[in-house]
């Protein structure tokens, strides 16, 4: 069974095909428009979308030395996401699995994020908890069994990814923050300011205070001096925000570790990819025996590859979508 997958439900546009549950190819077009306003702005995504999915999806098939013909299903995320990205996914994938009279998979991207850990070969046993973190999510959900989800946590205000980027660009870091944020951490003093950690009642999250108490710290600091402390002790405040961030995630994890009983975590989403947060969670996984599962670094941020292995495992289950289906900006997993 070939099967083409593909994602674009915010600002990448994806591609890749499988052989059965073997990756064959998988291409991502990033847009780099969106780095200049600082943040995704969604009518360009849309159109950019337009304009890199054909040329994406003949890569992906290239790649792999699969003609379109061969394709036995075409699989695409439906949601959650940007509309106006979705919709340029959604309306390719029906109309080529109509073309080619194949079935059509609408995968959640939350569940695809879930399944990510599943491509490289060393997946959890059911049943895992999984942490997804990312720029526009971060939840804990209890997967029971194949497509069986409840979630245990939420954030209530800002995503970790978020967070993360709003952070970068109040230290006029850029965007993406996130992962320049991460390599300066490595060079400063987590101690050098103590955040404050906010702690909810079950596993939720809440991000929004740290972000806020980083912005009332640096408005004390004359204006005069300000742009200077920022600059000698750049690394520093990074380190101090990361260890803040990385000590509410840890803690809520080891949390639903104990209570529930589970002892196997996958950890994904384009956080994931934070060199602090994985020693931080592998460290905790060791002191409090429990274990990690992380997907290797190109499986972290959006990709159609954990669209495609989702779709395969949905496709092998009886889950088949009809030429109906339409984007749902506001999905959720679990719920």
């Amino acid at each position: 069974m070939y099967l083409l997958a593909i994602e674009s439900s915010c600002d990448d546009t994806g591609a890749a095909v499988f052989e059965g549950q073997k990756l064959l190819s998988n291409v991502v077009a990033s847009q780099l428009i969106h780095n200049e306003f600082g943040g995704v702005v969604p009518e360009l995504a849309s159109r950019d979308h337009q304009r890199a999915i054909l040329p994406t999806v003949q890569e992906a098939l290239q790649q792999s030395n699969i003609h379109k013909n061969q394709i036995n299903a075409v699989a695409v995320t439906y949601g959650p996401g940007l509309a106006g990205s979705l919709l340029v996914g959604v309306s390719f994938a029906k109309s080529l699995a109509y073309g080619l009279q194949v079935p059509l998979i609408g995968v959640n991207h939350m569940e695809g994020h879930i399944y990510s850990v599943f491509i490289d070969g060393n997946p959890p046993p059911f049943p895992f908890l999984c942490l997804t973190v990312s720029g526009g999510h971060s939840e804990i959900v209890l997967v029971e069994e194949g497509f069986k989800h409840t979630k245990l946590g939420k954030t209530r205000d800002d995503a970790a990814g978020e967070a993360f980027d709003k952070v970068a660009k109040l230290l006029g870091l850029g965007y993406p923050g996130g992962p320049v944020v991460d390599r300066l951490a490595t060079e400063g003093n987590p101690t050098f300011f103590d955040f404050p950690r906010t702690y909810l009642p079950g596993y939720d999250f809440s991000f929004s205070g740290i972000k806020t108490a980083i912005l009332y710290t640096l408005n004390k600091i004359p204006t005069a001096e300000r742009d200077a402390f920022i600059q000698n002790h750049l690394a520093d405040i990074c380190a101090s925000f990361q260890a803040a961030m990385l000590d509410m995630i840890e803690r809520t994890v080891r949390k639903a570790v104990k209570e529930t009983g589970v002892k196997h975590v996958a950890v994904v989403g384009g956080v994931s990819a934070n060199r602090g947060l994985r020693e931080k969670l592998e460290k905790s996984a060791q002191k409090y025996h429990y274990k990690t599962y992380i997907p290797p670094l190109k499986f972290c941020t959006d990709n159609a590859a954990m669209i495609g292995i989702t779709a395969y495992f949905k496709h092998n289950a009886g889950f088949i979508s009809d030429l109906s289906l339409n984007a749902e900006p506001n999905l959720s997993v679990g719920a």
